[in-house]
């Protein structure tokens, strides 16, 4: 199988880490990873059987994963800049359209591209969408609550003390597990996909979009704007992204949604099988082209 690995310049300030894998001449699709920061690393371990025949672009966005890092100013981790990175990265690759397929946070910059470019996609698709994160703060905060037995009570309507009463106690990631991870098997599968990447993480991107108010994003007003309609894939037991973030982005945006039972943030691990045949509508629009 072809696999092209470099580090290319996006512009005079940013370097990308790109994995390009297929046959050169199929049908290309980028694959956007979560975060703020992390690595396409586990998407490409999950997707890789799915995506088998189209000519894959996987690549870490900026600062983060094995990206070269970056200083820590806000001005270089926006949304305005991930989608810049996007159509940077599509034009040094000589590429006419391209599919994008984006996962949790990356669903917001894979949105905003598709927003401004829309000539330039052939389909979009969206696993566990992340796009309203004042929500996301609420269903942290009710989480939190839960796992510390505590009764339910309604969320601080500041994301930024929702999030301070979530973490207050408990660790984040102990909370996002318990909304991700439907079971441990599933938890533990990733973090051994993780952990087996040798990838040390950055914090600067993270820290970087909540300084610029990550928390206070929300994106749904701007799904009305979309001029094509996405495919969100969503696990039923994900409870960062479903419902209301997942029937958001289709109701909204005229898309469509398939929802993975029993599958949680992560649905090709949780449930391979049926998150195949989810994906399947993605990948028709994308041979059609």
């Amino acid at each position: 199988m072809r696999e092209e690995i470099d580090v290319i310049a996006v512009n005079d300030e940013v370097e990308l880490y790109v994995e390009d894998v297929g046959p050169e001449d199929a049908t290309p699709v980028v694959v956007v990873h979560g975060g703020p920061g992390g690595s396409a690393y586990v998407l490409r371990e999950g997707l890789e059987e799915e995506l088998a025949g189209f000519r894959v672009i996987y690549f870490d966005q900026r600062g983060g994963g094995r990206s070269p890092e970056l200083e820590p100013e806000p001005r270089l981790f926006t949304v305005d800049a991930l989608v810049g990175d996007l159509e940077a990265l599509r034009e040094h690759l000589g590429l006419g359209r391209w599919g994008v397929l984006a996962h949790g946070f990356g669903a917001v910059p894979a949105l905003e591209y598709a927003r401004r470019f829309a000539p330039r996609v052939a389909a979009l698709g969206l696993v566990g969408p992340w796009v309203n994160f004042p929500a996301l703060a609420r269903r942290l905060f009710r989480a939190s609550l839960a796992l510390r037995d505590l009764p339910e009570a309604a969320a601080p309507e500041d994301p930024r003390l929702a999030l301070q009463e979530a973490f207050g106690v408990l660790e984040p990631k102990a909370v996002f597990d318990a909304l991700m991870f439907p079971s441990e098997h599933g938890r533990m599968e990733f973090e051994w996909l993780s952990e087996g990447a040798g990838i040390l993480g950055n914090d600067a991107p993270g820290r970087m979009f909540v300084y610029n108010g990550l928390w206070e994003l929300d994106y749904s007003s701007r799904l009305l704007e979309l001029p094509l309609e996405p495919l969100a894939v969503v696990g039923s037991l994900d409870g960062t992204s479903y419902p209301e973030q997942a029937e958001a982005v289709a109701d909204l945006s005229g898309g469509r949604l398939e929802v993975v039972e029993g599958a949680g943030h992560y649905p090709w691990i949780d449930q391979p099988a049926a998150f195949g045949e989810a994906l399947q509508g993605f990948l028709e629009a994308l041979e059609a082209g």
